[in-house]
């Protein structure tokens, strides 16, 4: 596959408190900064299956943007259509675990270097050697970022090009004016659904999975990846349905595991892998991520799924499947 993943949104660090609670009312102490962004974990776990990959996005002249750029450009993203913004600062999220195992954040996003997004020549160029896009919900949160997000979603469709969409809204995000009619925008565009949990009744009004899952694929979205966590995972579409167990293990971080869990079942699903094998490697992706402690830290190579794989007793399949 030569035509590149291509994703745009934020790049972020991530500071999390050691210590669990309710917000940030308080002096804590914090760990990081770790790379972060959920558009940035996604195509870093992509690249790391050796398929092609680029980012669009905006940092700040600072050591957080170097710490992301690094990372991303050693594990194989093309990065060259990163805007690197003199006097503006990288984006940030601070999070803090509850002892019910939620999350509070603090995003900056929309008023960091981020969310100043535009067009730029580089961007454009990666526009035209793309052959899939991949959007996230919180991505869409901040208008610069939305709007070229949404410019580049046509762009890509009119080239015969796919698109996967991953709500990954935190409640933080949803209040963002705007957002609501760029997610239906993008859903009406979508190959590839990936929600998580409850996300999958955003867009529907069904009281249940069975019926939400028949009302998305009745409004056109190709294929559905429903993400359950501790509960496993899902794979609708019209004519088939497939299902995986979660992995058990010890759980050090589960930020970011969702987006591991995208980028591998995407990877695999562009190589044209049954949806039984990109579902085995992604619910692997996933369950790896959580035993590392950062959000990006668990992104993992084929080769450490399949070692992973091998020590947890979890049978996935070793080849790369059969054409759906």
């Amino acid at each position: 596959m030569s035509a590149k993943v291509l994703t745009i949104g934020e790049i972020l660090v991530e500071i999390v408190s050691t210590r669990k609670g309710s917000g940030f009312l308080e002096p804590q102490p914090l760990i990081g900064p770790f790379p972060s962004g959920a558009p940035a974990i996604f195509i870093d776990q992509v690249s790391r299956l050796e398929t092609p990959t680029a980012i669009i996005s905006r940092v700040g002249d600072d050591d957080f943007g170097r710490l992301n750029l690094k990372r991303l450009a050693a594990d194989g993203v093309d990065i060259s259509a990163v805007t690197i913004a003199a006097g503006e600062a990288t984006g940030s999220a601070f999070v803090r675990y509850r002892q019910d195992g939620g999350r509070a954040y603090v995003f900056n996003i929309a008023h960091s270097a981020c969310g100043r997004l535009s067009a730029t020549a580089a961007g454009e160029r990666l526009l035209g050697e793309s052959g899939h896009l991949h959007l996230v919900g919180s991505a869409l949160s901040a208008p610069g970022i939305r709007e070229l997000a949404l410019n580049a979603l046509e762009t890509i469709k009119a080239q015969g090009g796919t698109l996967s969409f991953d709500p990954n809204l935190r409640p933080e995000l949803t209040h963002a004016s705007g957002i609501s009619a760029a997610l239906d925008t993008v859903l009406d565009h979508t190959d590839l659904f990936l929600p998580s949990g409850e996300e999958l009744f955003l867009f529907s009004r069904a009281k249940g999975e069975e019926s939400a899952v028949s009302e998305l694929l009745e409004r056109g979205v190709g294929e559905i990846v429903l993400k359950r966590g501790a509960a496993g995972a899902s794979y609708f579409s019209r004519r088939k349905r497939c299902d995986v167990s979660a992995i058990a293990v010890p759980e050090t971080d589960p930020t970011g595991a969702g987006d591991c869990f995208a980028g591998a079942f995407v990877s695999f699903w562009l190589r044209r892998a049954a949806p039984e094998v990109a579902l085995y490697y992604a619910n692997a992706a996933g369950a790896r991520a959580v035993t590392r402690q950062g959000p990006m830290e668990g992104a993992s190579t084929r080769l450490q799924l399949d070692t992973f794989l091998r020590q947890n007793m979890y049978r996935g399949s070793g080849s790369d499947g059969t054409e759906r």
